[in-house]
């Protein structure tokens, strides 16, 4: 069978591709901080930490980051081997194909689904909180919602590198006024200014931790350069550069925040914050008047349309990748557009999935709380992608002879151990929140819990076995393209 469909492949692989060296290691930096979304985090995802780790929250945001450093061990590693659209998709898949369905579903959690919650419910709650008189207009959040879907289709559609150059642009302005603003605010704190934050009693470290574990959603994204790693200019060298730099910028744009927020607060009152709109506006106004106001509105405002572009872009090559390989997607979705090599069709699906997916959940139960919904589902879901990425990770660089004990084997190891660990507290928070405090809400967002688990563990595998049994030489193609394999006859470049 292979035999009589390889000329036809070749054939495709030919007419449908991605836009090779489209891009360079800067817009490749601004694709993971886009999608991290500093300013967006600093607005909405911040008030989850302080909501559990209080006055210790900037000690939360330093340790999940740390965290997801290690995390990031496994796609810079990988980068070096496969260039792929795939992401973690395409990496777990050449450790085992028995992963290759469970870590796409995984994706389909966290960037279909509580992806385009935190660009567009996200955008939508933030100015649908932001004042009274929006918040008294029935559905006014749906227009926000549409204007944001939108925008990131039209966005991505145009190119990889209209996109990329939009996110690089706005996004080394923001990273730069988190920073700096922050710095200000710590300058203006003056004697209120306190070590203690980052030392907190015994007692309070269960807290902390929780507070970390929603931190971890603060870097997500910071790993999502990968999925250009057809589009961007040599990118087994680009790619591991472009996450170095994104963690590090990123760490400058939200752990300083974390700190300024939380003691500008005021240590006494700290309670409040979360339960306040929009703390990180009041703070900015506070210390630095309307024009900090203003500005920290514009750029949360851009963070959210810079995310939602970044976010297109990965679903849309991720399932792309996945389509071209012949796992789950049907072969219509393995197509570019003929002049942009954008993957049109894909962008469709992310439209369709995203937005619909969004909509219901923000009918449901507003727009605040079906975001809560959504990227809980994301949580669990970014969780087990890294999971199986590092597992991946172990074996193939024990399949090719390349196996580092530290590399390959330690850091994957611990990064996956603490993974679990995160996974099991988040659930035990979802589960003591339901019995102590039963609402609705509450048992939707234990339902969503347990419902992000099942998707790749029982679902995900139970279709693998499936798909080695009946169908193994499409599980065999999964992750095994690379662009540059592709064009290394062809190119003096490499």
């Amino acid at each position: 069978m292979e035999e009589n469909s390889s000329p036809n492949m070749k054939k495709q692989i030919q007419e449908y591709k991605l836009k090779h060296n489209a891009v360079g290691l800067m817009h490749g930096i601004f694709q993971s901080i886009s999608h991290v979304s500093p300013a967006g985090d600093v607005a909405i995802l911040l008030t989850g930490t302080v909501a559990y780790a209080g006055a210790y929250s900037a000690l939360a945001v330093l340790i999940a980051w740390l965290i997801y450093g290690m995390w990031m061990n496994t796609p810079y590693q990988f980068s070096k081997l496969r260039s792929n659209a795939g992401g973690y998709y395409a990496y777990a898949s050449l450790g085992s194909k028995i992963l290759s369905i469970p870590t796409f579903l995984s994706y389909t959690e966290n960037e279909m689904l509580g992806g385009p919650a935190f660009g567009i419910l996200g955008f939508a709650s933030f100015f649908y909180l932001i004042s009274p008189s929006i918040t008294a207009i029935p559905y006014i959040w749906i227009a926000f919602a549409s204007f944001v879907a939108a925008y990131g289709f039209i966005i991505s559609y145009l190119g990889i590198k209209e996109s990329l150059s939009y996110a690089f642009y706005t996004g080394i302005a923001e990273v730069l006024f988190l920073g700096l603003a922050s710095i200000a605010i710590i300058f203006r704190l003056g004697s209120l200014n306190t070590f203690t934050v980052f030392s907190p009693p015994t007692y309070i470290l269960p807290l902390v931790f929780l507070g970390m574990v929603f931190s971890i959603l603060d870097f997500t994204g910071l790993g999502t350069v990968i999925t250009v790693s057809e589009e961007i200019k040599e990118p087994k060298k680009n790619i591991g550069r472009s996450i170095i730099y994104a963690f590090l910028l990123t760490g400058f744009a939200l752990i300083l925040p974390a700190y300024a927020l939380t003691v500008g607060w005021g240590l006494g009152n700290i309670s409040t914050f979360a339960t306040s709109p929009d703390p990180g506006l009041i703070i900015f106004g506070k210390y630095l008047g309307i024009i900090g106001f203003i500005l920290l509105t514009i750029f949360v405002a851009n963070s959210y349309l810079s995310f939602i572009i970044a976010n297109s872009n990965v679903v849309s090559r991720i399932a792309f990748s996945a389509s071209r390989d012949g796992v789950l997607l049907p072969k219509w979705f393995y197509y570019t557009h003929p002049k942009r090599k954008t993957p049109v069709r894909t962008l469709m699906l992310w439209l369709g999935v995203g937005f619909g997916s969004t909509l219901i959940s923000g009918l449901v139960l507003g727009p605040f709380n079906g975001a809560l919904l959504l990227l809980t589902i994301s949580g669990i879901g970014v969780i087990f992608e890294h999971i199986f990425a590092n597992i991946g990770l172990t074996i193939f660089a024990k399949k090719q002879d390349q196996f580092d004990v530290f590399k390959h084997g330690f850091v994957p190891i611990v990064s996956s151990i603490l993974g679990v660990v995160v996974l099991y507290y988040s659930m035990q928070g979802l589960i003591s929140t339901a019995i102590s405090s039963p609402s609705l809400l509450n048992y939707a967002l234990l339902g969503a819990g347990i419902f992000a688990i099942l998707w790749p563990l029982a679902v995900g595998f139970s279709l693998s076995v499936y798909y080695m049994k009946k169908h193994p030489e499409k599980l065999a193609k999964a992750g095994e393209y690379d662009i540059e394999m592709e064009l290394k006859p062809q190119s003096k470049e490499y």
